[in-house]
């Protein structure tokens, strides 16, 4: 009397006579529904190569020839992941096709088992033991490539990245360098508009890849052309973004729009923007503003996946008011007496009087703007007011200089309970 697992050896004697039949199959299929794949005659070929040296593994495996626990991605697979990692092909990709690959060899494989095996319960054993089996392959063998795609995209991009690196230096000193011999060298044209971003994760939390992918996708949201990424360590990458001659671009909506992106990139990667600025004096001032934004974004520890960019008057006043850090803690102090607080109480009504003093001292405007009520407005402001001890028209610019520490810097600028 059979069994499933003679049945299944029965499968993958077939699996093995059909090979280059289903791995031509599959490759047509992962070009059909997997368009961020490589089109190009070589990565195709590797392509094939990996799929029909998948197929060969798994039938080893159906067979019994080896125990799940040493099943390892083939040669040509691990060959396949490296060369995506060098183009820059997302991994989700990659994972893709071995998700559709099983499924298109189950639904093949079931198939094949309700014509061969006559029993019905038989035949669900039987099917049930190759989606087993096939989950096992599956998640041993994309553990192997995608690791192996992570250390390829760190090591490509290292050695990419080293000249880049001692250009981009050179023009961030102000070396006198010939143009034309550095665009060579960056693969990225300095006579025109930029846009300098700087992009983190957090501590520990080194992925690279992602980060050039989230590049990308504030490329394509802002209408910029292909950008210039240089990572500076496991956590941190510097880019560019070429905006053109006329340097337009919608600050404010490309930011909204930017917050997508991160949710979509699971809110790891923060991200700091300078304004946009020309040519290679530009090129520097971009990045000097997006540097001075990751600083304040850093010193405020606020959380991972925001957006802070330099255009915002608030983030330029708060970037200066960091460079003196004793200085701005005595003023924030004295300006804002126990509204200084580090309470939650003092934040809702430090927020609330910021408001109202940037809305020309408008309830109306302020409760549209923070979303409550006209009263709630007065309440609040007249509680700050108390708070603070002194009128409002009082030290104006101090006190107006004063909240803005204490949004973006909070945890630096603020009176801790003792002291």
């Amino acid at each position: 009397m059979s069994d499933p697992e003679t049945e299944l050896q029965g499968i993958a004697v077939l699996l093995a006579e059909r090979h280059a039949e289903l791995t031509d199959g599959l490759v047509r299929a992962f070009g059909d529904r997997i368009p961020e794949l490589p089109r190009d005659p070589v990565l195709v070929d590797l392509l094939h190569g990996s799929a029909g040296s998948n197929l060969e593994s798994l039938a080893h495996l159906l067979r019994g020839h080896m125990p799940a626990s040493d099943v390892r991605a083939p040669a040509a697979a691990v060959e396949y992941a490296r060369r995506l990692a060098q183009r820059g092909t997302s991994p989700s990709a990659l994972l893709r096709a071995y998700r559709l690959g099983q499924q298109l060899i189950l639904a093949w494989a079931v198939e094949e088992i309700a014509a061969r095996v006559p029993d019905p319960l038989l035949a669900l054993q039987t099917s049930n033991l190759l989606t087993q089996t096939s989950f096992e392959y599956v998640d041993a063998v994309s553990e192997d490539v995608i690791g192996a795609y992570q250390s390829e995209r760190e090591r490509w991009l290292a050695n990419r990245s080293a000249v880049q690196r001692e250009t981009v230096e050179a023009l961030l000193r102000d070396e006198r360098l010939d143009v034309a011999a550095a665009e060579s060298s960056l693969g990225y044209r300095l006579r025109q508009h930029h846009l300098g971003l700087v992009l983190w994760t957090a501590p520990g939390d080194s992925d690279l890849a992602t980060v050039e992918r989230v590049v990308g996708a504030i490329a394509d949201r802002v209408g910029a052309g292909h950008p210039l990424f240089v990572p500076r360590d496991r956590e941190t990458a510097w880019a560019w973004l070429p905006i053109g001659r006329t340097g337009e671009v919608d600050l404010p909506d490309a930011t909204a729009a930017l917050a997508d992106v991160l949710a979509d990139g699971g809110g790891r990667v923060s991200v700091a923007i300078g304004s946009p600025a020309a040519g290679e004096p530009g090129f520097r001032v971009t990045h000097q503003g997006a540097v001075a934004a990751q600083e304040v974004a850093q010193l405020g520890q606020h959380r991972p996946g925001r957006v802070i960019t330099y255009d915002d008057p608030t983030v330029r006043a708060a970037a200066l008011l960091a460079r003196d850090l004793p200085t701005t803690r005595r003023m924030v102090r004295t300006a804002l007496g126990d509204l200084a607080d580090d309470t939650d109480s003092a934040a809702r009504l430090r927020e609330t009087l910021l408001a109202f003093v940037e809305e020309r001292e408008s309830y109306v405007a302020t409760a549209v703007r923070v979303h409550l009520h006209k009263n709630t407005v007065k309440y609040r402001v007249d509680r700050a007011v108390e708070a603070r001890g002194k009128p409002l028209g009082d030290e104006r610019l101090d006190l107006e200089l004063a909240l803005i520490a204490c949004k973006w810097l909070a945890p630096e600028v603020l009176a801790r309970a003792g002291g």
